[in-house]
């Protein structure tokens, strides 16, 4: 039977120290992964301020001139940094592309850990320096927030709680400031043309900040799309293809969209800011012993986060094959 609505936790309820309101939460959690791959997240210490600050200046940077934001896109960097055009990115499986643009932050090492060459640099607009300051102090924020989420992960599937964190520490998670852009005439696009066609995400897990408008959907089991509208205050957390192959299919990487308004509301704008926690590139994502079993085979052939990451970013158009 398909959920009413996506389960909401506390994470209060998980560092409150007190053991029994830890077990609930992490129950909570990974059934509602295990279930609909979703959970709406509370009281995650992701502030307003840092919330408003950081919608303002990415509104601000996309009200750039085209010519103005293409400085700062870097097509070889397969959309790793900066600024992602409209057009470039479609979803696996689909020809025709996102109504969307975006702009990429990255992780920024700074404790001396070689990984870091690894890494490109992130560029920063000169024209919105806000972008700078927000983008980093919401990107440390939702690092946080994915750990613990991550660590209740571990206690769920019976791993040890710390399981996740040296695989995630100095990981190559991405901040996405997206806007999907209005359009002003709809016969101007493809028919088939959406906000956001149907996908599942790459990653461990993804933490999303309540967007300016409605339009985030999730499938449910019995086909039909269940609306995802978290209230201001709250997160959109989701299982990522990668934890899916880890769990062997125990948690549901699940596939969501982004619907297009009603056609007399396409001229309006619709900002959201997903971050995707990713691991290091050489974390292994061979299927846990614990979650094969007779009625379960291993679903999935042995690979490393970066292999795997780089094999989606190739069937989403980033990469060249």
């Amino acid at each position: 039977m398909s959920l009413e609505k996506i389960p909401t936790v506390d994470v209060q309820d998980f560092i409150s120290g007190d053991p029994e309101r830890k077990a609930k939460f992490v129950k909570a959690l990974g059934d509602s992964f295990s279930n609909i791959g979703f959970a709406l997240v509370s009281n995650h210490s992701l502030t307003s301020e840092l919330r408003d600050g950081l919608f303002h200046a990415v509104k601000e940077f996309f009200a750039l001139p085209d010519e103005v934001k293409q400085k700062y896109e870097e097509v070889e960097l397969g959309g790793q940094r900066g600024y992602t055009s409209k057009g470039r990115e479609k979803a696996k499986g689909f020809n025709t592309p996102d109504l969307k643009e975006f702009y990429h932050v990255g992780q920024e090492v700074t404790d001396g850990d070689p990984i870091k060459d690894e890494y490109p640099d992130n560029m920063w607009p000169d024209e919105t320096p806000a972008l700078k300051e927000y983008g980093l102090a919401v990107y440390k924020r939702f690092e946080l927030v994915g750990a613990r989420l991550l660590q209740a992960t571990a206690l769920y599937l019976g791993l040890d709680e710390h399981y996740f964190d040296d695989k995630i520490h100095n990981g190559n998670s991405i901040l996405r400031p997206i806007h999907y852009f209005p359009i002003s005439d709809p016969d101007s696009v493809p028919e088939d043309a959406v906000r956001a066609a149907a996908h599942e995400d790459i990653n461990l897990i993804s933490l999303l900040m309540g967007a300016s408008a409605e339009g985030l959907e999730v499938l449910r089991a019995d086909g039909t799309w269940l609306a995802a509208n978290p209230t201001p205050d709250q997160l959109v957390i989701n299982v990522g293809d990668m934890l899916q192959r880890l769990t062997n299919n125990r948690l549901k990487s699940t596939t969501h969209r982004v619907a297009n308004p009603p056609r007399e509301k396409l001229n309006t704008p619709r900002y959201s800011i997903p971050f995707f926690l990713h691991p290091k590139a050489t974390m292994d994502l061979t299927c846990l012993e614990s979650c094969i079993d007779a009625e379960h085979p291993k679903a999935y052939p042995d690979t490393t986060a970066g292999e795997f990451l780089n094999e989606r970013l190739r069937e989403i158009g980033l990469l060249k094959k």
